[in-house]
């Protein structure tokens, strides 16, 4: 499966300003919304997706490339974990947890939507080069 890379640089830009909500406001309902649509984008339904795909790309013509779509859902894995984590912090009234994994959600969200890096891309791309062949 492949995705429009522009389309990844969206739902980070929108997910950028969803967690710096959560930072700003402490609202961990807006946390557990952000925690359900991670969980769609590594199950393959993007709701950002599919607004760029409906809304955006319509605008902007084809993309130049497309890429491959499993790195980009293992990064919205990797953004669920930190999601939960924050919600843990959440319930348990432990505001450096709650704080800190919300905090390293919204970097790596920006970081994709401001310069096009994507950091769990990256920690896929290194798993599958460190995983023999045999266990692929």
């Amino acid at each position: 499966m492949q995705v429009d890379p522009r389309s990844t640089r969206f739902s980070a830009a929108v997910t950028t300003v969803i967690l710096a909500l959560v930072l700003l406001t402490g609202n961990a309902w807006l946390l557990l919304v952000q925690g359900l649509l991670f969980a769609l984008g590594l199950a393959g339904v993007s709701p950002y997706g599919l607004v760029f795909r409906r809304l955006v790309r319509p605008r902007l013509g084809p993309p130049a490339e497309m890429e491959d779509a499993a790195p980009p859902r293992f990064a919205q894995g990797v953004g669920l974990v930190f999601a939960l984590a924050a919600l843990a912090g959440f319930a348990a009234q432990a505001p450096a947890l709650a704080l800190g994994a919300t905090a390293a959600a919204l970097l790596a969200a920006f970081l994709n939507a401001a310069f096009g890096f994507c950091l769990g891309c990256e920690m896929y791309l290194i798993i599958r080069r460190l995983m023999p062949a045999a266990t692929r």
